[in-house]
């Protein structure tokens, strides 16, 4: 679901959730299918416009698809991520990773959030796999900086 902006007939870039791309495997994710589905024109493959960490990320990770992984772990990666959607000619910025970029980066272009929700269809569900792995109930550590 997007709150805002139409997308039909737009340009626009998609940024995910970078570990759902990167360490995660997946080409895209609900951020293009939204796109897809609200009818954009096209989703511009931002990787030619990609600068510093950000095109590493893209030859560590080459599967992924025509999207902008969100990440930004540091200042110098946020500010390399801004600078790759500067560069990228979209009409809108299809937002759709866990922290709302539009609160960390001023971008030049138009912006909408995609937001999704899990349905569990079948079995077995997440529970269960959590269960049989002995997970329910723990707690994420924190890990420390290096």
């Amino acid at each position: 679901m997007t709150d805002g902006l139409p997308l039909r007939g737009k340009r626009v870039l998609v940024v995910e959730d970078g570990p759902t791309l990167t360490h995660g495997g997946m080409p895209f994710g609900a951020g293009w299918i939204a796109a897809r589905r609200e009818g954009a024109a096209q989703i511009v493959d931002p990787r030619p416009y990609a600068v510093g960490s950000i095109r590493e990320i893209y030859e560590s990770y080459p599967q992924t698809g025509p999207v902008l992984p969100a990440m930004g772990y540091s200042a110098a990666q946020v500010a390399e991520l801004a600078e790759t959607i500067r560069r990228v000619p979209a009409d809108v910025v299809v937002v759709a990773s866990p922290i709302d970029l539009r609160r960390l980066v001023a971008l030049d272009q138009p912006a909408v959030r995609v937001t999704y929700e899990l349905q569990e269809v079948g079995e077995p569900t997440l529970t269960d796999v959590l269960a049989r792995h002995g997970l329910l109930g723990v707690r994420p550590r924190a890990v420390a900086a290096r």
